[in-house]
């Protein structure tokens, strides 16, 4: 076999020419790493946003489970669609209402309900209390209880106001009324002032027992009252 030995002479030119060669290719790598790079973190991000775990507990009575209506027309189910809609992609809100509910039943299975680790609860209960006519004290104790054992597990507290027909006595629906302002002063809470303002006693926006919201009612309610204050604390998150 032939050994063919080539000699080659490098001239100042191929050596600024292979110089010149080595430089663009450390650029080219060195820029397409920063743009991976920075890429990376962005879709790092991003896959963050997407991951985040947030969990509102929708807890209480009738009002809230969505006693005749549809899955989709509760208060809840309605919120969660707004704020899917808003860009909350990583919202869910869980609806724990119980028809009949009173501040005691609540406080009996809220350790059962609390494993689902909310960041943030709407607490709506009370009103079955009132039409039983119980003791405001035995109702506020409760709630006041509810309210520190959400709070002893991390989870802030939305508080829904409520009102009831006068039919049980002034002292008392007035009492009934103060009794959700004063609890959220004394908690340090968030409050919607009334759940069910701008819906209450409309026909339009009520079922035939005129308690109970129709879907439309419950779309009113999330709108007006449920969503701004839902809203400030996540971004308060």
């Amino acid at each position: 076999m032939t050994k063919h030995i080539y000699n080659f002479k490098i001239t100042p030119l191929l050596l600024w020419l292979l110089v010149l060669y080595g430089l663009t290719a450390c650029s080219e790598q060195s820029s397409h790493t920063t743009t991976n790079g920075s890429e990376g973190q962005a879709n790092l991000k991003n896959k963050q946003k997407t991951s985040q775990s947030y969990v509102i507990l929708a807890l209480g009575d009738s009002l809230t489970e969505g006693l005749g209506v549809k899955q989709d027309g509760n208060y809840p189910a309605i919120l969660e669609k707004r704020l899917k809609a808003k860009g909350y992609d990583y919202v869910k809100v869980v609806n724990s209402g119980l028809s009949g509910e009173t501040s005691s039943g609540l406080k009996n299975r809220l350790d059962w309900v609390l494993q689902l680790k909310p960041q943030l609860t709407i607490l709506n209960i009370g009103a079955n209390d009132a039409m039983r006519g119980l003791p405001l004290a035995l109702t506020r104790d409760n709630i006041s209880e509810i309210i520190n054992r959400i709070k002893a597990a991390d989870s802030k507290v939305i508080l829904a106001g409520m009102q009831i027909y006068d039919n049980l006595g002034r002292e008392y629906v007035t009492g009934f009324k103060d009794m959700y302002p004063k609890l959220a002063k004394q908690h340090g809470l968030s409050m919607i002032p009334f759940f069910l303002d701008q819906v209450a006693g409309n026909p339009q926006l009520n079922q035939a027992d005129m308690i109970h919201p129709t879907s439309a009612g419950y779309e009113v309610i999330v709108d007006q009252n449920v969503l701004p204050v839902v809203l400030s604390n996540i971004e308060a998150h």
